[in-house]
């Protein structure tokens, strides 16, 4: 009663579930293999991989041609992720196909100001969608921060939160999208707090776009927010944080600076490497670790050097992520050291992983050699050992042009950034038990 059939210009089906009829259709006139043309938005649409699912189940072998399907990949580990050249441009469809009219845009005031960001906010203007931009922020993310997005999100009735930037504003949206819909205090839901408030009401719908190749926070299921008066990094955790899509295009990192690319570069490494070296068992994890490890190996380098080269831009967009996912096992002793020296003295947290990322792995060496070893192997090197890796390291970052010791970059020894790196929960899962003292001999060993 709902499916009409006529005859004029041509064969028309029209109704509610019409489209179950094509793979009927198809084999009603013995075709077996159909070309199916489509364009790159329609293509990553839910509805249309359920539709090809369709006519595989009923025996039919459709071959799918997008004007963007060789550059645009999705893949649905640990979310749905749509990576390649000119991905962004998918963002409107991907909105309207959820009936979503009005994102808040979270990015900071550095990206805001950008020709891309205009262009990608006027595509969503003439899609119809009524986008409110929120980027009244700048550098290491802090809970006034958020609480201010929160005001904006409820201020402009927002539906969802599409998250435009680096680690600092991902970690702003995702942490806004649950202050958004939940009660209390950002830090009544602090990881592992005594009393902390479970996560009881959905979460807005949230996409994250990065612009940088580094913390991976577009896969990961937490936010890392600093304390206003304290500076001390908290961490925000739950599943419902997850960005239910990433969009990762290349061509958004093409205008980063040399050096943000090295850092951020540097920090996507850190995290595949801690993640490995960590001993809790995850065979998954490491693979995934050890994959990231390769390809930073193979890309960071030409990003940095030839900025326009989206093979290795988008080589280290994967990293990054695989980073993220890994660190699902934990991380160590280098984060503690970077966290800390965010607080003290505002180190970009990049940066801060680069300087001590030498020290602290010479300090790990002895407890998993054989580690190392595998580490040494994934960059390419021919002697296999913790010596070895480590020198390649410190060859990448001459290369990358990111200068080591901590005196060059102006910071210095105190109690409080021993302190705190003490206190810094990372380091509960590095591969070697670290003390005071033993932080104290890192710093001096990276002076």
């Amino acid at each position: 009663m709902t499916i009409k059939t006529y005859n004029f210009p041509t064969r028309i089906m029209i109704g509610e579930g019409a489209a179950d009829l094509l793979a009927a259709q198809l084999q009603a006139k013995s075709i077996i293999r159909p070309q199916i043309v489509t364009d790159s938005g329609i293509a990553g649409l839910e509805m249309f991989t359920i539709l090809m699912s369709k006519l595989q189940l009923a025996g039919l072998e459709p071959a799918v041609f997008s004007d963007d399907s060789m550059t645009i990949k999705t893949y649905n580990f640990p979310t749905r992720i749509m990576i390649g050249e000119g991905a962004a441009d998918l963002l409107a469809a991907q909105l309207q196909a959820k009936s979503i009219i009005r994102p808040q845009i979270v990015t900071d005031s550095g990206i805001a100001g950008l020709e891309m960001f205009t262009i990608l906010m006027s595509k969503l203007q003439l899609a119809g969608l009524e986008p409110a931009v929120f980027s009244d922020f700048s550098g290491n993310p802090l809970e006034s921060h958020v609480n201010a997005g929160v005001k904006h999100y409820k201020k402009n009735n927002c539906d969802s939160c599409v998250l435009i930037g680096g680690g600092a504003a991902l970690d702003v949206g995702k942490a806004i999208a649950l202050m958004a819909t939940n009660a209390g205090t950002l830090f009544d839901y602090e990881d592992e707090k005594p009393g902390a408030l479970p996560v009881l009401n959905a979460l807005p719908f949230i996409v994250a776009i990065p612009t940088t190749a580094g913390t991976g926070s577009e896969v990961g299921r937490s936010s890392v927010i600093s304390d206003d008066k304290t500076h001390t990094k908290k961490i925000i955790f739950d599943p419902q944080l997850l960005p239910k899509l990433v969009i990762a295009d290349p061509l958004l990192t093409v205008g980063l600076p040399s050096f943000v690319t090295a850092t951020t570069g540097i920090d996507a490494l850190t995290h595949c490497v801690e993640a490995f070296l960590t001993p809790m068992e995850h065979p998954m994890c490491d693979g995934i670790a050890l994959e990231g490890v390769r390809l930073v190996s193979q890309a960071l380098v030409t990003a940095v050097q030839n900025g326009s080269d989206i093979q290795a831009r988008e080589k280290m967009l994967h990293a990054a992520m695989m980073g993220s996912v890994a660190f699902q096992k934990g991380l160590g002793v280098t984060h503690s050291c970077a966290h800390a020296m965010s607080a003290v003295f505002n180190t970009h947290h990049g940066l801060a992983n680069a300087i001590m990322f030498p020290a602290c792995m010479k300090f790990n060496a002895e407890a998993v050699p054989e580690k190392f070893e595998r580490l040494a192997q994934a960059v390419g090197l021919q002697t296999h050992s913790a010596e070895a890796f480590i020198n390649w390291y410190l060859d990448l970052a001459q290369k990358v042009d990111v200068p080591m010791g901590l005196q060059h970059h102006g910071i210095n020894i105190t109690d409080q950034l021993v302190d705190l790196s003490l206190a810094d929960g990372c380091h509960n899962s590095n591969p070697r038990k670290v003390s005071r003292e033993d932080f104290i001999k890192i710093f001096e060993e990276a002076l």
